[in-house]
């Protein structure tokens, strides 16, 4: 393996003139109280791969040191990693700084730095004399994680924020409620988990007509689960913004408080796709979701909280006789209008508790929410007119974003949907339209990719069909100069020997092995 395989590539990068740092029982780690946590974390995971304790030092007596410098002209979460006849050292401008260069140093050595144990006769571990200055391109690096069609327990949900960590990802966006499931325990509601937390059965693939597999399905997080959570994320620079949706995308609430919704009771959903039932927009239905998300934000310390707000349909409001006097009372036009009203209730809601509401694209219908952030997924437009209008805006538009979506042509990928998406289409693709390279790329925060998982029943097929598509994108959410994927592919070859030795099961670059397909379940392509 190449000695610099880095991944995501750094900004500068040179090769030192001494031996390197041989790392050895003796060696100590010291750091600044700023720079206390990436110690006990460096210290860990090392001290797991290799077997070495990897005592505090006091100063100058270390090797590896750690420190925070604001003034050392690093600019925000940028770092300096320096390694030499003295030792390494790693300066960052801020905690997270120094968080991703100690993950730069872990990339120096072998990939059984990743292990969890020391492997038997393992070779000396050294760290090559190099000097690396870098930082990130976006603020907002990020990765969306449904859990609501498809629970992940916790400690898969831990494990997948340290992939993230792994690649300079910063947010975690945890999509916790829709149609299929509701994932987070809410104390004044308790029945949003005693009942919206479990379906009967689940759609299995994309076929008409639906095909079920009989077997009952749920989970969800209580609100210590959350707490650790968030500070497990937290600990490795991640943010975690949650997700709750309102007023489409809401059965599985509908099911445990039939009050909410328009029509007779309902079950939680069992089918995936966009379904009718919507929330009611009485103040009822209001008040209900202030209390939801007053228990949310106790949880989640994020800037912002998405409300949701994409495929609500419109028909049950316009046969409702509550949602027909809402619109003549507030003088709205129509039920576009209408949606856009409800998400402005929680955009002042958020607003008065110093947090800001992010939604999906859908939310520009009918006018946008004074201090809404958009997430731009339907194509680029809807952040391109967002940015304009001068509103922050999140890219991850399907035809790149999605990693859901099927990565080849060939029949044996599983469950194939969508339009194929390969590492290198997640690759080259470019969180700023060119449309906005003139005016407006100041808005763009950032981008994410999402992973929707009506078709990842397992921890397993979510590894399948997020890597390596995750390894590139990171590397083009932080990367600032020109990239090529012919530059990039043979450091994310050998970048996959890491994912071996944390034991991910992505997919082979030669295509999917045989037990990682799904032979006979239908997936469904986008109408011509």
């Amino acid at each position: 393996m190449p000695a610099f395989s880095l991944l995501p590539r750094p900004a500068e990068l040179a090769t030192g003139a001494y031996d390197g740092l041989v790392l050895t029982p003796s060696t100590r780690i010291d750091a600044d109280s700023a720079a206390r946590g990436t110690e006990a974390w460096l210290r860990a995971e090392l001290g797991a791969a290799t077997g070495l304790p990897f005592p505090r030092g006091d100063g100058e007596s270390a090797q590896i040191r750690l420190s925070v410098d604001a003034a050392a002209g690093l600019g925000t979460e940028g770092y300096r990693l320096i390694v030499d006849g003295e030792g390494a050292l790693i300066v960052g401008n801020d905690p997270a700084g120094v968080f991703y260069g100690a993950q730069t140093l872990r990339q120096l050595l072998p990939p059984d730095a990743f292990r969890r144990a020391p492997l038997a006769g393992a070779a000396h571990w050294t760290l090559p004399s190099v000097r690396v200055t870098d930082r990130p391109r976006f603020a907002w690096r990020g990765c969306m994680l449904d859990v609501a069609r498809h629970f992940m327990p916790k400690h898969g949900l831990l494990r997948f924020i340290d992939l993230l960590a792994m690649h300079k990802l910063n947010v975690l966006h945890l999509h916790l409620t829709d149609d299929q499931g509701w994932r987070v325990e809410i104390k004044r509601y308790p029945r949003l988990t005693e009942v919206g937390a479990w379906r009967a059965e689940s759609q299995v693939g994309a076929g008409q007509p639906p095909v079920y597999d009989g077997r009952p399905h749920g989970g969800f997080y209580t609100q210590d689960d959350i707490r650790e959570i968030v500070a497990y994320a937290a600990a490795r620079h991640i943010t975690v913004v949650p997700e709750i949706d309102i007023p489409g995308h809401s059965q599985a609430a509908i099911a445990a408080y039939p009050e909410l919704g328009e029509g007779d009771p309902v079950d939680v959903g069992r089918d995936w796709g966009v379904i009718e039932t919507v929330l009611n927009v009485s103040d009822t239905t209001l008040d209900f979701y202030r209390g939801v998300f007053d228990e949310v934000l106790e949880l989640f310390p994020s800037r912002y909280v998405c409300v949701g707000g994409d495929e609500c349909p419109k028909k049950q409001w316009r046969t409702s006789e509550t949602a027909q006097r809402r619109i003549r009372e507030e003088g709205l036009a129509d039920e576009d209008e209408l949606q856009s009203w409800f998400i402005r209730q929680f955009d002042a809601y958020l607003a008065e508790r110093g947090r800001r509401l992010l939604g999906w694209d859908e939310i520009l219908e009918g006018g946008l929410a004074e201090g809404a952030t958009v997430l731009s997924w339907r194509g680029t437009e809807g952040g391109i007119a967002a940015a304009r209008a001068g509103h922050d805006v999140v890219m991850c538009p399907t035809a790149t974003s999605y990693l859901d979506y099927r990565q080849s042509a060939d029949p044996d990928e599983p469950v194939p949907v969508g339009t194929v998406l390969t590492t290198a289409d997640v690759y080259t693709a470019d969180p700023v339209p060119p449309e906005l390279a003139a005016s407006g790329a100041d808005r763009v925060l950032g981008a994410q990719v999402n992973v929707w998982t009506e078709h990842m029943d397992t921890p397993r097929s979510v590894d399948f069909m997020v890597f390596p598509r995750l390894s590139a994108f990171a590397e083009t959410v932080w990367t600032r100069d020109t990239r090529e994927y012919a530059e990039f592919w043979p450091r994310l070859r050998d970048h996959l020997r890491r994912l071996d030795a944390l034991g991910v099961e992505y997919r082979p670059p030669a295509g999917p092995l045989p037990w990682q397909r799904r032979p006979g379940v239908a997936g469904w392509s986008p109408r011509s």
